[in-house]
């Protein structure tokens, strides 16, 4: 009997529900607590220091020393306050993950005792051992320095761990010893910059005040939940992430009943911790429920700038991930943790606002009449139809390979939906670039007693992997465990770059003679018609679309290695280099992490899955084979017929013969794999993985998962399915 799997259920089974009571009923008493925000600032700085202070934060000014020091001693004070004794730079490397190296405040003097000491310096800059993270060849291994430097824009942060363990985290970029950036922050932060340049000359057409524009980030982040005894049970959930192995339950998701449903008590115990702690962080979550596949479930703060966003959401997976531990649970970000139900995504909700207070994507009651929302709506689209296929490598990742394209996800292809009211306002604009068609706002009327329910400018398709959603764009091909700023700073770059290019012909047939709004229209008429291939109002799932997609010169690059690419032809390079965001040896190597990180993480799934079946599947298989074969020897040596134990027979046939598929697939790649390790090229081995080792994935599960459904389920080693989505 497998004790290792039912001792896991009954731990499940009897495990306490924790009892989360929130620091105050009003959750105003607590929001931002542990955040040195601009009133904190306010209530430790001196008045001029202060508005240096916010001089740096809203203009970009560098911050001097004498400021950086006074600025230093505020956090140091208001932490300790807080209970902190520590300190660190909290940044984002290209491991996908955050990184800190934690410092003491204490500083030993002559006296044998101490004083707790935090200078300018200390705040500014940091030397991390930068030689373990990846470099992608900018720095040799022996080579160890890299610098952390604070970035004002993002707010600092006390992050609390059980009940005494407090550390003051500063918000940093990572660079080598050579300036070279070796995180996701430094390019988001390029493209933020290069996106208001261009904003707002073009803001300016309609309105001269505007200084500012921000691109703004809403995230909407899936994830599932198991119990952490059954996780520890499984290699493969605690190594990958994900089930490599496991045959389907009788019951999924088919009948829907888990979406939006009532929120178990351990669950929304666990959400409410989670999101207590995200509020003292000054992360309001605004949204919860269940998701479609049992035991997936989302969540969605208030939107916020880019930059900020992307630290949050960095930040909301770490405590959603350490809370989880709190509950007995393991939290599962990785895009497809369990095979035959829906993965996560997470939806990247994206805006344009101005310093005067206006999103640039909302088209208003009358969006036919509004033209500065359409100049940036349609700029928006035509910069997708121009550099699609850079969104596509933004998205790309081993993780989100098993998900896009799934029947349940965007696919592979990118294109964007508008709706039905809009795509005939284009149409209008397209035809006529003088004027634009009238949109109408209808109404249903469902029953005397029901308010009459008002439709919006557009519906929702939830198969599209970049949508307009009323006053934003949706990304919604970005994967669950994905840092938001690669795609970020791939959209923010080709709408800057679109819109430098708007400006220079709007302003060429100005002074030609036309008017300002007649030029305008007359180039939006003109994206229109050579844009018009990306727009699509259908089901992206079907193969009519790929179909439809291959005929319109859409790209379908459907596995990592090759969509990565995307990230080093002359037009991304063009693109991304000529705008600043990457000098070329950084762009270069950012493509050389991303390989090896997928070619990684395939030889992880591969030497876990080998593992699992030599080790677990195969002895119980065998085990199994055994008690039957004595079972068949035993009832004819007592004289019974073939016909009496033919069952038996069909069944010990059944297992021998998945036994040696199974044994067979995992030889085949193994082999494979060594014939990966020895190409010479990262991109060539990255697919050699996803081609011939990831190409045995399925193979193997299939007979891996037959045997599952074969053997006595006392003897299975593993948690299944059923357990695993269904005990909470």
């Amino acid at each position: 009997m497998s004790t290792k799997r039912f001792d896991a259920i009954e731990h499940t089974l009897q495990r306490p529900i924790i009892d989360v009571k929130l620091p105050s009923n009003k959750i105003s008493d607590f929001f931002a607590e542990n955040v040195f925000s601009i009133d904190t600032m306010r209530k430790y700085l001196s008045k001029d220091a202060f508005i240096g202070m916010m001089a740096v934060i809203e203009s970009g000014k560098k911050i001097d020393s004498e400021l950086a020091d006074q600025v230093a001693s505020a956090m140091k004070e208001w932490a300790m306050e807080k209970g902190a004794t520590s300190y660190t730079h909290w940044f984002q490397p290209l491991t996908g993950a955050t990184a800190e190296k934690h410092d003491t405040f204490f500083t030993p003097t002559d006296s044998s005792k101490g004083i707790e000491k935090f200078k300018g310096k200390e705040l500014v800059q940091q030397e991390p051992d930068g030689s373990s993270f990846p470099t992608g060849g900018l720095r040799a291994t022996f080579e160890a320095r890299g610098y952390t430097a604070w970035d004002p824009s993002s707010p600092a942060f006390i992050v609390e761990v059980g009940t005494s363990a407090k550390t003051l985290c500063i918000p940093t970029i990572f660079v080598a010893y050579t300036g070279e950036a070796l995180d996701f922050k430094v390019p988001l932060l390029k493209s933020q910059q290069l996106l208001q340049r261009a904003a707002v000359p073009v803001c300016n057409y309609f309105d001269e005040k505007v200084q500012k524009v921000v691109p703004t980030l809403g995230w909407e982040q899936e994830y599932f939940l198991v119990d952490a005894a059954l996780f520890a049970a499984r290699p493969d959930l605690l190594l990958t992430g994900r089930t490599v192995l496991g045959a389907a339950p009788p019951k999924g998701q088919q009948l829907d009943d888990h979406y939006f449903g009532s929120i178990s008590e351990r669950v929304h115990a666990y959400m409410l911790d989670f999101e207590t702690e995200a509020l003292k962080l000054g992360i309001t979550i605004s949204t919860r429920h269940n998701e479609v596949a049992p035991g997936q479930y989302e969540c969605a703060p208030v939107f916020s700038d880019v930059n900020s966003a992307v630290d949050k959401n960095q930040l909301v997976m770490d405590i959603m991930d350490r809370v989880a531990r709190r509950h007995g649970l393991r939290l599962l970000l990785h895009e497809k943790p369990f095979a035959g139900v829906n993965g996560s995504g997470k939806h990247n909700n994206w805006s344009l606002a101005t310093d005067t207070g206006i999103n640039l994507l909302a088209p208003g009651d009358s969006p036919e009449t509004n033209l500065q929302f359409l100049t940036f709506f349609v700029n928006t689209i035509k910069a997708v139809h121009t550099h699609a296929n850079l969104l596509r490598a933004a998205i790309a990742s081993a993780g989100n390979d098993h998900r896009l394209g799934a029947n349940e996800a965007p696919p592979a292809i990118i294109s964007i939906f508008i709706g039905s009211t809009l795509t005939k306002v284009l149409e209008s604009i397209a035809e006529n670039s003088s004027t634009a068609g009238k949109a109408t706002k209808e109404k249903l009327n469902i029953v005397g007693s029901i308010p009459d329910l008002f439709l919006d400018n557009t519906d929702r398709n939830r198969t599209s992997p970049f949508a307009f959603t009323g006053n934003k764009f949706e990304f919604r091909a970005v994967g669950s465990s994905a840092n938001c700023a690669a795609a970020m700073t791939a959209l923010n770059t080709i709408v800057a770059d679109q819109l430098f290019s708007f400006k220079k012909e709007v302003d060429v047939l100005i002074k030609k003679g036309r008017t300002t709004q007649g030029a305008l229209l007359k180039v939006l008429s003109s994206y229109i018609k050579e844009a018009k291939a990306i727009l699509f109002e259908g089901d992206n799932y079907t193969d009519e679309w790929a179909t439809e997609a291959a005929r319109r010169g859409l790209s379908n690059v459907k596995d990592t290695p090759r969509a990565l690419g995307f990230y080093v032809t002359p037009k991304a390079k063009s693109l991304l280099v000529g705008n600043g965001i990457y000098k070329e040896a950084e762009l270069a190597a950012f493509y050389e992490v991303l390989l090896e990180n997928y070619e990684l993480k395939i030889d992880i799934e591969s030497k876990v899955m080998e593992e699992m079946v030599i080790n677990q599947i195969l002895p119980v298989a065998i085990e199994y084979q055994s008690s039957l074969a004595n079972n068949i020897l035993t009832l004819k040596d007592l004289g019974y017929k073939k016909k009496q134990y033919k069952a038996q027979t069909e069944l010990l046939e059944s297992l021998g013969k998945h036994i040696n598929a199974v044994k067979a697939g995992v030889d085949k790649m193994v082999a494979a794999r060594k014939k990966a390790h020895q190409k010479k090229s990262a991109k060539a081995t990255a697919i050699a993985y996803g081609d011939k080792v990831k190409g045995c994935f399925d193979e193997i599960r299939t007979h891996a998962d037959a045997l599952e459904q074969l053997i006595d389920d006392q003897l299975w080693p593993l948690p299944k399915y059923r357990e695993l989505l269904f005990i909470k």
